[in-house]
């Protein structure tokens, strides 16, 4: 099950589960779409796949399976992309 983390790991923008604003990889790195386009290019710079929407959870069951809490957060910032 997806952990839903709140936040990017770029610029720790809020990442609410409801948003259409996240993206990520198959690890489940976090990055708001801002991010994810404009710095990234669309790759994770922890693993190198691809960065796609993240679904959202209904909100029945978010009741029953909340999203995380735990907010991750890249020391260095992102790395840009030419």
């Amino acid at each position: 099950m997806l952990e839903l983390r709140p936040n990017c790991e770029c610029c720790d923008r809020d990442l609410p589960p409801d948003t259409t604003e996240a993206r990520i990889c198959t690890y489940e790195c976090t990055f708001c779409a801002n991010c994810a386009d404009a710095v990234l290019k669309g790759r994770c710079p922890n693993c190198g796949g691809d960065l796609v929407q993240r679904p959202r959870r209904p909100p029945e069951r978010l009741a029953r399976h909340p999203a995380s809490t735990r907010r991750v957060l890249k020391s260095a910032g992102c790395p840009t992309h030419s």
